[in-house]
């Protein structure tokens, strides 16, 4: 019974060694396959082993590179200019609203409410009582306890030479408009998308019927289906057809810009062939960055679509489109007289010049093209390369007459009422030296003070301006 009961167990562990015996044997047998694989077989299976592991590391980098986001940093010589130009602004718009007006004057019931639309971090009748030299305040000739104001005798003055500017410069006020025009999906803008740009672009306050009547071949005036009355471009115009950067790279390379030229030169630029880079200026110590050189590289090598092309085509959550996006806001910006403009009214036109969602996104991306400011309570994008030393690389003639326009107000601002009678048997004489001692002023000053400051996405993305 004893040997009976411990039989089976024998057997059992026969059949353990005897598998173990087999399992040794198959391993063996694929040692020898493993072996016996021809050198072709396993180079080909390197490769694809290879091809995967470079495949995840680039994977991995890009997508290093596309979530590299930088912090705001304050640039202190840029926001003084925009807070300068914010009141040179505000003073520039109440003088064409009195010059509009059929009496001559505004009442201070007229201006209650304006501060908010000029700009302004103090109400408006504090403002105008800051500048002596272009705004006279006297009381209402009916009613003596309502206080009213009208230019001053120098205010008249710079207001005509503003005028013989804006004749002088009209070609090239007709050409910023129509490549703003171009740049559109149906080439044309609504007016109220275009009146908050108008000091911006350097456009007369009467644009919308001088230039209209005086150029029907350029402009002609359509109403939308919506009802909203519109500025069309009358005819396409080839010749406007080449981008701000193309043109610097024309520069850039020795080639020629000049009448056809332009159109040929720019063609070599096609999808795919070649790119061009946008000038970069970024804060201090952010250029060096290996991981931000690496960005911009990649960004870089994208191609180029001008601002002028048909864009609709293209994936709006691609790369392509956010390059392109780079490529509109620039050419716009560089439109502008002091290459800076405020933050919503890029807003108000984004469905014509075909801008995606949250587009202004990229201002904070790329810090090296724009910069974004947060002075007198609003948010204002500017082109890095329009200024050196905290003044404009290129002034344009209506950005000096608005430097004297400036001077003006500052002696005011001092001098009060003895401001008039210094300057004006000599005005331009002291205006311009006032203007050349304040330029050199700003160029000791400027030492691009900058500062990394903590901002949130969420502010920036937001709608509030």
């Amino acid at each position: 019974m004893t040997f009976e009961n411990n039989k089976p167990k024998i057997v059992n562990k026969n059949k353990i060694a005897i598998s173990q015996i087999n399992n040794s044997f198959q391993f063996l047998r694929r040692r020898a396959a493993d072996a016996a694989m021809n050198s072709k077989a396993k180079f080909l299976l390197d490769s694809v082993l290879l091809s995967k592991s470079s495949l995840h590391n680039l994977q991995h980098y890009r997508t290093i590179i596309s979530k590299v986001r930088l912090k705001w940093v304050k640039n202190r010589s840029l926001d003084h200019i925009i807070d300068v130009q914010t009141d040179i602004k505000a003073a520039s718009l109440i003088k064409d609203a009195i010059v509009r007006s059929p009496t001559g004057y505004l009442t201070s019931k007229s201006l209650a409410d304006s501060q908010k639309l000029l700009g302004l971090t103090v109400p408006t009748m504090r403002f105008m009582r800051r500048y002596p030299t272009l705004f006279e305040e006297y009381p209402h000739p009916k009613y003596p306890s309502l206080p009213c104001f009208k230019l001053a005798p120098l205010a008249k003055i710079m207001h005509d030479r503003e005028i013989k500017v804006f004749e002088e410069c009209e070609d090239d006020i007709v050409q910023r408009l129509c490549r703003l025009l171009m740049m559109t999906r149906n080439k044309m803008l609504p007016f109220q998308s275009l009146h908050p740009l108008k000091w911006d672009l350097g456009l007369p306050d009467d644009f919308d019927r001088i230039l209209i009547r005086k150029y029907p071949d350029h402009f002609r005036v359509v109403k939308e289906t919506n009802g909203l009355n519109c500025l069309k471009l009358t005819q396409w115009r080839e010749e406007y057809s080449v981008s701000m950067l193309q043109k610097m790279n024309d520069k850039s390379t020795g080639g020629s810009i000049n009448g056809n030229n332009d159109i040929s030169s720019y063609r070599e630029f096609k999808r795919g062939k070649s790119a061009l880079e946008f000038p970069t200026s970024f804060p201090r110590g952010y250029g060096a960055q290996k991981k931000v050189k690496a960005w911009m590289d990649e960004f870089h090598k994208l191609p180029y679509i001008s601002p002028y092309e048909d864009s609709r085509g293209i994936d709006p959550n691609s790369e392509l489109m956010e390059k392109r996006v780079v490529g509109v806001l620039h050419e716009l910006l560089g439109l502008t007289v002091y290459k800076k403009t405020k933050r919503n009214y890029l807003r108000c036109m984004r469905e014509e010049l075909n801008l995606p969602h949250k587009f202004t996104r990229v201002f904070t991306r790329y810090p090296g093209i724009f910069y974004l400011s947060l002075k007198c309570k609003t948010t204002t994008v500017a082109l890095r390369e329009g200024y050196r030393r905290g003044r404009l690389v290129d002034p344009h003639p209506l950005a000096r007459h608005r430097d004297k326009l400036h001077y003006v107000m500052r002696t005011g601002l001092i001098y009060r009422n003895k401001a008039t009678d210094m300057m004006m048997h000599n005005l331009d004489s002291l205006v311009d030296k006032g203007v050349e001692e304040n330029e050199g002023e700003e160029e000791e000053e400027s030492d691009e003070e900058e500062e990394e400051v903590e901002v949130s996405d969420e502010y920036f993305d937001s709608d509030e301006d």
